[in-house]
């Protein structure tokens, strides 16, 4: 399994109060039915709909030729609690949003370094807003991670 594979599994497996399903990359979900909301889904990068954040990790081009063996890699982990539709718009579902984040940062508190797949502790940004999933808008919130990880060097055959 690759650093950056066994991330991403780690990432899926975060444990969550109040989140009723995280889905990991291979198991997003086409839609989202009510009875799956909370829901957590791993998405490698940004989202393909709006770029929610200015600033991009440097990815692979510290290693290209030789660096430090370190890659920096974006991954955004969507956090639906709601369809847009329902209640009182967005307003109605900030509590429950707000616990959800605190929890959220607090499972990965404990758990920094994503049982020791990165090689520094992850960075989050946070951004509540609309987002789009199969099709439709829910209440939500982005938590796009910074993640440094360390990178095997590779040994020729022979």
């Amino acid at each position: 399994m690759t650093a950056f594979q066994a991330a991403l599994d780690a990432l899926a497996t975060l444990s969550v109060a109040g989140v009723a399903h995280h889905y990991g990359v291979d198991a997003v979900p086409e839609r989202l039915t009510r009875a799956q909301l909370p829901a957590l889904l791993v998405l490698p990068g940004e989202l393909h709909d709006r770029r929610l954040f200015k600033e991009r990790g440097s990815a692979f081009e510290a290693i290209t030729f030789g660096g430090t063996g370190l890659a920096t890699l974006t991954v955004t982990d969507l956090l639906l609690v709601a369809p847009r539709a329902a209640g009182l718009g967005m307003r109605s579902h900030l509590p429950g949003l707000i616990g959800l984040i605190d929890a959220y940062l607090a499972a990965l508190r404990a758990d920094v370094t994503l049982g020791g797949t990165l090689a520094q502790p992850a960075q989050v940004a946070v951004e509540p807003g609309i987002f789009t999933h199969g099709g439709r808008a829910y209440h939500g919130c982005a938590l796009r991670h910074t993640w440094t990880l360390a990178i095997a060097p590779v040994v020729p055959e022979g």
